[in-house]
């Protein structure tokens, strides 16, 4: 699978051990939880980023999963949060620079002979405030993409999504906050959300899915409205479960899934990652484990 993820971050989290600090270094963004939680399942991701800068260097060390990679001048962005207290607080975050022509006419070649290549190409997003790329780079990447045959998951929001959105993708990833914060659903009512799920699929799309953090995902498949109920498990921290979730849904897509055991592995691979400290992280044993247990059902409006 190929995986766009335009600038990767470098994240520093300061956590609490018997008492002492405990730092932790790690590379983040969108899509390198994905790719990590693509891995863990037993496929095979191909990270296609640019990295650039001090904080470039340095994520070139901790990627931890193949990588085709643009060098470039712009600096990745880096954040640091503090979770010592058990909340994530930001101390300091540094946003990505945007790339310059040069280097963003090779990234985007560089997404489209992997993506070309790849059983299923993701779209993933730099930090919401972040524009190292054009938003249209993301239209033009799902439409070269879904015309020559690569089926393309985007989970993305705002102005991105949108944008993708016009190019056609095959599925669409969102939450239940970007759907109301994007106009996309009236609000967060299961049926206002079930509406927007409609609208989304008409133009084209196989399957959109939509996380509602504790409460069951809601799924239109190829015009069938599902409900996803995931086993009740404890979280740890939140976030990078909807991320977690993207990952299974294109893993099972790539290995010939029906849509329904693809929504299934993708709802396992989100309940997991909420129970562990590490985004995009859990073992295929686990998630195997736990989408025996995710159900489907079928929803109507009342």
């Amino acid at each position: 699978m190929a995986v766009f993820a335009p600038s990767p971050q470098l994240t520093v989290t300061v956590e609490e051990l018997d008492g002492a600090p405990d730092v932790h270094v790690h590379a983040g963004g969108q899509g390198v939880w994905q790719s990590r939680m693509i891995d863990a399942l037993g496929g095979r991701a191909v990270l296609c980023c640019a990295l650039g800068g001090e904080t470039g260097r340095v994520l070139r060390h901790l990627v931890g999963v193949d990588a085709e990679v643009r060098d470039v001048a712009a600096r990745n962005g880096a954040y640091v949060h503090d979770r010592r207290d058990g909340r994530r607080d930001e101390v300091v975050r540094m946003p990505a620079d945007a790339l310059t022509r040069h280097e963003l006419d090779d990234l985007y070649e560089l997404m489209l002979v992997h993506g070309l290549r790849a059983d299923v190409a993701i779209l993933s997003g730099p930090d919401e405030d972040d524009v190292p790329v054009p938003h249209a780079v993301y239209e033009r990447l799902t439409r070269d993409l879904g015309r020559h045959g690569t089926p393309v998951v985007v989970d993305l929001s705002g102005e991105r999504l949108t944008r993708a959105l016009a190019g056609g993708p095959a599925v669409i990833k969102v939450s239940h906050e970007e759907m109301v914060e994007d106009g996309l659903a009236k609000s967060d009512s299961l049926s206002d959300l079930a509406d927007g799920c409609r609208e989304l699929a008409s133009g084209g799309a196989r399957a959109v899915v939509v996380s509602r953090a504790a409460d069951e995902t809601l799924a239109c498949l190829e015009g069938r409205l599902v409900l996803a109920e995931s086993p009740d498990l404890t979280p740890v921290d939140t976030r990078g479960g909807g991320d977690s979730m993207t990952a299974g849904l294109a893993v099972g897509l790539a290995q010939g899934r029906s849509l329904e055991d693809a929504v299934k592995l993708g709802a396992a691979a989100g309940a997991i990652n909420v129970t562990r400290h590490g985004l995009g992280s859990g073992s295929d044993g686990a998630v195997r484990e736990l989408t025996g247990r995710v159900r489907l059902k079928p929803w109507e409006a009342s």
